[in-house]
């Protein structure tokens, strides 16, 4: 095989050490030197002063866990960085050592034979960082809400039945209320508010029930952990505000687009970035966000889907199910179009990916959403959508005959 790089190093990066591996070719066979270092900062200083002594140009090292990205930013600047996905370099089965793997990545460079992936800029991985840090809370603060409702059950107060969120205001002033140690039905109810649709006595008997002290003890515990989540979701909406301003232009064109809010919009950006040259095509993009099947098959049969970090994948599915209840939009048509062969599932995987590839363009156009319209696949072939209406006229008892308007 050619070599692409002649002065190149892998390294095998863990939590404590990193062993390099620089691989040069001369005239004669190609040589190697391998070293360990420590991943402190001064370990990896030396680290980089190290390859520089041999004039390495080009870094490959493996994607391991959050170990890689100090690595990674002691030597962005200085080195071409290539990150390789673990499970696309894998080495040959019984030569697995540290040392090995170093030597087997600087050869796999050398030849060109890594797949890099997408490392995106630092200012838009501390927005992605602090994207996901604000569902992790969302989720969180999601799940302490559903332990309240069950504490709720457990001494049968029917409050989620009457009202529509339990943590709203009168929601909030009932458990307040029976933390501070009231029980009565009566003075429970005069906390709900009036414009509350369930009638006075469904409101009495859902405040009916058998409170004990452990409830109201197990009640302040998660109000607590909701009121602190609350507090950390707002001040994170902050810094997202900020880290956002050098893209508020890009994530106000994703915005335009039918299902897409500012925080989906602010997601998006922090996932993909805005420079949609690291993708080369739209199916690129697509095809790193999970959202294809790969190429797995063995006798005919497909033995799998593609796997990946669902923190795009799960935000724009959100958004497609938001864009599909827009009446005479493309997307919804889309989606009725697809489900009536393929089942609701797949059509909505369909359209998340179709705003996907338009959220592809929106970026390297700087355009904003233009609808196509809800008639757009009756306009690309009239011929197919004539077939198909006669064809039920047909399957309704009807005989029809065509003649030009």
């Amino acid at each position: 095989m050619d070599v692409i790089y002649r002065r190149c190093a892998g390294l095998d990066v863990h939590k404590e050490t990193v062993v390099a591996c620089v691989r040069i070719v001369g005239e004669g066979p190609p040589t190697q030197h391998v070293q360990t270092f420590a991943t402190t900062t001064s370990g990896l200083l030396a680290l980089a002063d190290w390859l520089s002594s041999y004039d390495v140009q080009t870094v490959a090292m493996e994607a391991t866990g959050v170990y890689w990205k100090p690595v990674w930013h002691v030597l962005e600047g200085h080195f071409e960085l290539v990150l390789a996905n673990a499970s696309h370099v894998k080495n040959v089965p019984g030569r697995k050592t540290d040392v090995n793997d170093a030597m087997w990545l600087a050869d796999l460079l050398a030849h060109g034979l890594i797949r890099a992936s997408f490392v995106p800029p630092v200012p838009v991985q501390e927005l992605r960082a602090l994207t996901r840090t604000r569902k992790q809370f969302v989720r969180e603060r999601a799940a302490h809400v559903q332990r309240i409702e069950k504490v709720l059950e457990d001494a049968n107060l029917k409050l989620s039945v009457v009202l529509t969120d339990i943590m709203g205001k009168s929601g909030r002033a009932v458990l307040q209320a029976i933390i501070d140690g009231h029980t009565d039905p009566a003075h429970l109810l005069r906390c709900v508010s009036t414009r509350v649709k369930a009638s006075r006595a469904e409101l009495l008997a859902a405040l009916r029930g058998r409170i004990s002290a452990h409830h109201r003890f197990m009640l302040k515990l998660h109000l607590g952990h909701v009121d602190a989540l609350d507090q950390a979701i707002a001040t994170i909406e902050k810094e997202v505000g900020l880290g956002l301003k050098p893209f508020r232009d890009s994530a106000q064109h994703l915005s335009t687009m039918p299902g897409v809010s500012a925080v989906s919009a602010s997601v998006i950006v922090a996932e993909i970035g805005v420079d949609m040259s690291r993708f080369k095509t739209p199916g690129h993009l697509v095809s790193w966000a999970g959202m294809c099947p790969r190429n797995d098959e063995s006798a005919g049969k497909r033995r799998s889907t593609r796997h990946s970090a669902n923190w795009l994948k799960t935000t724009l599915v959100q958004c497609a199910w938001a864009a599909v209840r827009v009446k005479g939009s493309y997307l919804q048509a889309q989606f009725h179009r697809i489900r009536a062969r393929r089942g609701a599932k797949k059509a909505i995987i369909a359209v998340a990916a179709s705003m996907l590839v338009a959220a592809w363009h929106m970026l390297r156009n700087r355009t904003d959403w233009n609808d196509l319209g809800a008639a757009h696949f009756d306009r690309a072939d009239r011929k197919k959508t004539v077939n198909r209406l006669l064809k039920r006229l047909r399957q309704l008892g009807f005989n029809a005959e065509l003649a030009p308007a």
